[in-house]
């Protein structure tokens, strides 16, 4: 019997203009939490998903309990007990909690499906591993954590044994975040075999067993996680010592650049307001952090700031003109550029070229299109000049289509675009979302520079850490309201968590210990 349920063995993948995968080799253990840590375009997720079927090796073989397999395609994964949960979540949002779970593995009847064992099954699962779903419930009703849970269901009611997380922490709440930690120590201790797709350090500390490092498509090593350190995987991940203090001097903050006045914004299913009286500036030379649970009104809030949403009362402007009811582009002809919460949605078109989408906010000015035709030669001249500003990773350069470049790397050139416009005013929501710890230091850096340039910076984050390393103000979002403002120099994490829980002020102060 192999000591290891899994083993890559020099696995080779290429892609047009990209070795993805080179020559690499990956051992997962029975019963062990293996971390796979890389930069962004490492080759992590190409790796897991030759193992889950999706892609085939142009080279080396995988084994499962020594003995060579072929893995076709998801279902060949799935009948080796192997499943995954990739870091962009695989649901049919029209389709209900118990329908996304047992799709492909239905029990029918005469042609009818049979449901009543499948939900059975599902709520006992729900049960054995304290992941609560309604089952009937629609996809696009629920939140992204209990999404993750569907398809952690998913693999589950499959009996899957090899469990792979792609980035599952990218979209999660702190809090959601320790839930998914428990329950990745409950599945290791049942002899479940996880693999861990991962840029967060932390994370790999507090719960890995293992971790193998990728750097640009080679295996750098294999480590015990006992035996290491955050600063020595740093420097495995990017070659380099990298710096984790965000370094910034004092703000010199100049007039206010954008204006909130009592703001209200309804939500766009039922119609209750999801931000209510909300009031605030952001000056120019200061960064102004948002800080709050997810899902209470920060979405909302900042398309009702961008254009994305409409207003229901209040006014919002930017420098000495209102926008309160301005179309997108107005907002970024008179200076504003964001870095939206859903890179998909609302930051790419996924079917582009990476050079078109770099140029998505101003393709219609003079440089880039004469009569009406885009001149394509300024375009790609311009995107080369992002693309090794900002390290975007790209088989094809500019010619990448969007759609197949790592998530990181999609996220690098929403950055490199809306910083590269000048604004006058930056909302940079989630900005490093699902980056490595090189791209979210350059990134930092950046947002910091803008801050310094005289450019004012509203920045809406779950990571709190972020938000206190970045911010000169912070404001904490409730429930739609903005229940305090904390200079980010005096600022404690119990205090901001407090706040964001709902707690008074004079609460917040007695129970982190501040005089009130």
């Amino acid at each position: 019997m192999s000591d290891y349920v899994i083993e890559m063995v020099g696995i080779t993948k290429k892609f047009p203009g990209i070795i993805a995968n080179d020559n690499i080799t990956l051992q997962l253990k029975k019963g062990e939490i293996h971390a796979l840590l890389g930069e962004n375009g490492a080759g992590k997720s190409t790796l897991m998903s030759i193992l889950f079927g999706l892609y085939q090796p142009d080279a080396g073989v995988i084994k499962k309990d020594g003995k060579v397999v072929r893995i076709d395609n998801p279902n060949d994964a799935n009948r080796l007990h192997i499943g995954m949960v990739h870091q962009h979540f695989k649901l049919v949002e029209v389709f209900t909690v118990l329908e996304n779970i047992i799709l492909g593995a239905e029990q029918t009847k005469n042609g009818i499906l049979q449901k009543r064992d499948a939900r059975n099954k599902v709520l006992a699962l729900c049960d054995q591993y304290g992941l609560q779903v309604e089952p009937d419930a629609l996809i696009e009703e629920i939140g992204v954590g209990m999404q993750q849970r569907v398809e952690i269901l998913k693999m589950l009611f499959r009996d899957n044994e090899i469990l792979i997380f792609d980035e599952p922490t990218a979209v999660l709440t702190p809090q959601e975040i320790d839930e998914l930690m428990n329950s990745m120590r409950g599945f290791a201790r049942e002899g479940k075999s996880i693999l861990f797709i991962t840029h967060k350090l932390n994370e790999i500390m507090a719960v890995a067993d293992r971790v193998t490092v990728l750097r640009k498509g080679k295996g750098i090593g294999t480590v015990n996680v006992a035996d290491t350190t955050v600063d020595e995987l740093a420097e495995m991940m990017v070659g380099r010592k990298v710096s984790f203090e965000t370094k910034k001097t004092d703000r010199r903050a100049g007039e206010a650049k954008l204006r909130v006045q009592n703001l209200f914004v309804a939500g766009r299913n039922n119609g209750k307001d999801k931000v209510t009286n909300v009031s605030f500036s952001v000056r120019g030379g200061e960064i102004v952090g948002i800080a709050g649970i997810d899902g209470n009104g920060q979405t909302e809030l900042v398309q009702a700031l961008t254009g994305l949403m409409p207003v229901s009362r209040g006014h919002v402007y930017i420098g000495d003109a209102e926008v309160t009811h301005a179309t997108v582009r107005q907002h970024n002809n008179l200076g504003l550029s964001h870095i939206p919460e859903d890179r998909h949605k609302h930051g790419l078109v996924l079917d582009y070229t990476l050079g078109e989408n770099l140029v998505l906010k101003d393709y219609f000015e003079p440089q880039y299109q004469r009569g009406g035709f885009l001149r394509f030669d300024e375009i790609y001249r311009h995107a080369d000049a992002l693309i090794d500003a900002f390290d975007i990773r790209s088989g094809q350069g500019a010619n990448t289509v969007a759609r197949s470049m790592s998530g990181g790397n999609q996220q690098k050139a929403i950055v490199a675009r809306e910083l590269a416009l000048s604004p006058d005013v930056l909302i940079a929501v989630q900005p490093t979302r699902g980056l490595d710890v090189g791209a979210i230091e350059y990134i930092h850096q950046q947002i910091i520079a803008a801050r310094d340039s005289g450019r004012a910076v509203l920045l809406v984050s779950l990571e709190l850490d972020e938000v206190m390393n970045l911010s000169d103000r912070i404001l904490v979002i409730h429930d739609g309201e903005i229940v305090a403002e904390v200079d980010a120099h005096y600022a404690t994490a119990q205090e901001l968590g407090l706040y964001m829980s709902g707690a008074s002020k004079q609460q917040a102060n007695l129970e982190s210990g501040v005089e009130a």
